[in-house]
């Protein structure tokens, strides 16, 4: 148990001197939301600090940090050249700011250091994951990395698919349905749960495993309810109107489903 206190304050504080160093960046390219590229790295970072540090199987402990890193690189990359080196402005930070007023940056630091914390919540159940000293990997966990892959290929394509429809000149102004997003408004939202999903399957079997399933639920509460489905359709309906609330009529929210009639 000393071992364990110990692996995870290791965590909390290399999370923690991540989220500094990008508040440090912050201050000079005044661009807050630098922090989302950090938090899928953050991710994949201390999780990879965890299967070092961890003392049970070693195969199990290397596909696990194997699959987050994945995940966390491929997601920080992904931010990295639509978000920061391509002019963007994120008007959650703009609501942010407009609320505090005063004092911004440092309610940034104070903002950042939350999310390391929030780092650190989310990938403790993977510390029993890497505990667990039975050899090989279990059934469960091979279907756990299963799922995690079919959520890696899906978001994979779903994100091809829509860079391709916007790519189209011809489709400007309109709604993407092609494709995966023909069954789901959106599917890369989807199939990023399902991703966690397959951490959490992989992670299961394992003392305390079962403490995993705060992953999906609260990645599921944030793109449903929060930042992910609820602010990108205000944004659809606001920029395509008619087009959308059509779209939103038949076609399912997040889980693939077959069209309804309008």
């Amino acid at each position: 148990m000393t071992h364990v206190l110990l692996v995870l304050i290791g965590g909390l504080i290399l999370a923690g001197t991540l989220m500094l160093t990008l508040w440090i960046v912050y201050r000079r390219i005044r661009k807050p939301h630098v922090v989302d590229v950090a938090w899928g790295f953050g991710v994949a970072l201390v999780t990879a600090f965890y299967g070092v540090a961890g003392q049970g199987d070693p195969l199990s402990r290397s596909v696990l940090a194997g699959m987050v890193a994945f995940w966390g690189l491929r997601l920080s990359w992904h931010l990295l050249v639509s978000r920061i080196l391509h002019p963007h402005r994120d008007r959650r930070y703009d609501a942010l700011e407009q609320k505090w007023q005063k004092n911004i940056d440092f309610r940034y630091l104070l903002f950042y250091q939350f999310q390391a914390f929030f780092i650190v919540v989310l990938t403790a159940p993977f510390l029993a994951a890497v505990q667990d000293p039975r050899p090989g990997l279990l059934p469960l966990e091979i279907v756990g990395v299963v799922v995690w892959l079919i959520g890696l290929v899906g978001e994979t394509i779903a994100d091809r698919q829509l860079k391709t429809f916007k790519a189209d000149g011809a489709n400007a102004g309109k709604v993407c349905d092609v494709g995966l997003w023909g069954v789901s408004r959106h599917p890369n939202y989807f199939f990023e749960w399902l991703i966690w999903v397959g951490f959490f399957l992989f992670t299961l079997p394992s003392p305390f495993g079962w403490l995993a399933i705060i992953g999906p639920a609260v990645m599921y509460w944030l793109l449903t309810r929060v930042t992910g489905i609820p602010m990108t359709e205000e944004q659809a309906v606001r920029s395509k109107g008619d087009l959308y609330r059509r779209y939103q009529q038949t076609t399912s929210p997040f889980f693939p489903w077959f069209k309804k009639t309008s």
